[in-house]
């Protein structure tokens, strides 16, 4: 864990109450997550890694409580406090050919880092990505310029096959030898429960310290209880009890 100074280089909104904020600084990171210190509150923020470079951090974030409203009001040229090097990543190394990606709302972002991971390790990616409607899709245009298979699922229908993201799944020929997904628990379970072979899911938990002091995090697992934050957020699919 590393704590570093990062200056706001770009902070807009790119969808529905979704915004896309890139900070310069140190990089590229490590970890799954970044503890981002928002001026005026006590407790830091964690968010998922879209992208890493040298220089650049990229994150996603939807406008969803009193902290990150104000975290979009912020200009460019703000510099904040972050923790980074936080949490256990997707294993990139476990698919060995063909890995499919499944993710929901603003899972896709650290899906998206996931995938050029996998490409530059010349590996097939197909991506399925789900969302409530066509104003809340992100991180579209870099996914089909990226993937060898990409589809797009809305509840309202209004772009891709109108349903849920399993519902795309159904409609397509998949071939994978390893799956990862990133999203609302409800959706994670549902692909757990229909996908076959193996796979890794990243979870979502209120989190207090970000680094495994404080036990606010935990989860009961096959292997016994395990932090989100410092255990995960990712883990194989077969030790979670959904």
């Amino acid at each position: 864990m590393k704590k570093q100074n990062y200056t706001i280089a770009q902070n807009r909104l790119v969808a529905a109450d979704t915004y896309k904020l890139v900070l310069s600084g140190p990089g590229p990171v490590n970890g799954e997550f970044v503890h981002l210190d928002i001026p005026g509150y006590y407790l830091r923020r964690p968010f998922s890694v879209c992208d890493s470079c040298e220089g650049s951090l990229t994150l996603l974030y939807k406008t969803v409580g009193e902290g990150t409203k104000a975290l979009a009001k912020l200009p460019e040229g703000t510099s904040l406090s972050v923790l980074t090097g936080l949490g256990k990543g997707f294993d990139a190394k476990a698919c060995k050919a063909g890995a499919l990606l499944v993710g929901g709302g603003l899972g896709a972002a650290p899906l998206y880092l996931l995938a050029k991971e996998l490409k530059a390790q010349g590996k097939r990616v197909t991506a399925v990505m789900g969302f409530n409607k066509a104003d809340e899709i992100v991180l579209r245009e870099e996914f089909e310029a990226l993937c060898d298979t990409f589809a797009l699922a809305t509840l309202d229908g209004s772009v891709g096959t109108k349903g849920f993201v399993t519902d795309a799944l159904k409609a397509l020929q998949l071939e994978y030898d390893y799956f990862y997904t990133c999203g609302p628990m409800v959706m994670m379970k549902a692909v757990c429960g229909l996908l076959e072979g193996p796979g890794e899911a990243s979870l979502e938990e209120r989190m207090g310290c970000g680094a495994g002091f404080c036990y606010g995090c935990s989860l009961q697992t096959t292997q016994g209880p395990r932090r989100v934050c410092k255990d995960g957020p990712v883990f194989k699919m077969e030790d979670l009890i959904w």
